[in-house]
């Protein structure tokens, strides 16, 4: 039996026991940790959890495998404050957005004999807390797996089978690729989804307009209804790649400006067709994949 233990048991850390417990096979003992003990007392209650334990330190001791499952901005101190806690031979892992400091951060303060992996389920939601987690999160998702340099083939496999544990898909990819890509993917749409929140509710007309919006704006906007802080320290973490995305998407709208302004709709109409296809391949894919 493998002893984990969970630091955080918000959506992602509450979804993670709850999957472990439900779709482990009863290879996992779970110890919880949170710094609200009302939280952990409930995940304790809701089967998340086989122990909730008050002490941060003795939560990170006599254990096989940590699991930081914080935001982001406090996932530096973490680190700090459990490493004198930490046996030889425990491995340490993470569900933040972003990789590269993380990856710095554990490389300095984590002692010698105690390996870093880092981690990022692709699921997630609008919502955050322990009471929206759900077994079910990490389903047929991809479980980003992110190994510093000489990383043991132990520690991968550690962090590779929690993924399948709570059957993610793990994917193995380096700190750099992965924060390009999910800065497209997951941290562009959500500056995007704020910032159409703003243009559009500064509009004086906006008290009529919320009357038509509908569909189409409600699920433009759904990332705007995330949590702020972490949405900040995101960005703040994976800036370069977040500015590179951001600087690429103003270029493009600026071309869908200039073929708008030529009236002859020659130009628009290539532009959404192009999206179009482009859209529907991927969507195709994800359905093979079972995505």
């Amino acid at each position: 039996m493998t002893k984990v233990t969970i630091i955080g048991l918000g959506l992602i850390g509450g979804s993670l026991g709850l999957a472990l417990k439900r779709f482990g096979g009863g290879d996992w003992r779970i110890t919880g940790y949170s710094r609200r003990p009302e939280t952990a007392r409930k995940a304790l209650e809701i089967g998340a959890v086989d122990v909730a334990e008050p002490g941060l330190g003795r939560a990170a001791s006599e254990t096989d495998m940590v699991v930081l499952a914080a935001p982001i901005g406090v996932t530096r101190d973490l680190l700090g404050e459990i490493a004198p806690h930490l046996a030889p031979g425990c491995v340490v892992t993470d569900t933040c957005s972003t990789k590269g400091r993380v990856l710095e951060w554990a490389g300095s303060l984590l002692p010698p004999g105690v390996e870093f992996v880092g981690g990022h389920p692709m699921a997630g939601k609008e919502t955050w807390g322990l009471d929206v987690a759900e077994a079910n999160l990490f389903e047929g998702a991809t479980y980003c797996i992110v190994p510093p340099p000489g990383a043991t083939s132990f520690a991968l496999g550690l962090v590779t089978k929690l993924a399948k544990a709570v059957r993610a898909r793990p994917l193995v990819v380096s700190a750099a690729a992965h924060d390009h890509m999910v800065a497209g993917i997951s941290h562009l749409p959500l500056v995007l989804s704020a910032a159409l929140v703003a243009v559009t509710q500064q509009d004086p007309k906006w008290p009529d307009m919320s009357l038509l919006a509908a569909g189409g704006y409600r699920d433009t906007t759904r990332l705007a209804s995330g949590n702020p802080d972490m949405g900040r320290d995101i960005c703040l973490t994976n800036r370069e790649a977040v500015l590179s995305w951001i600087d690429r998407f103003a270029t493009e709208l600026s071309q869908f400006r200039k073929d708008i302004d030529l009236a002859d709709g020659k130009g628009i109409e290539a532009r959404l067709t192009s999206a179009r296809k482009a859209r529907e391949a991927w969507s195709r894919q994800r359905s093979k994949s079972g995505g």
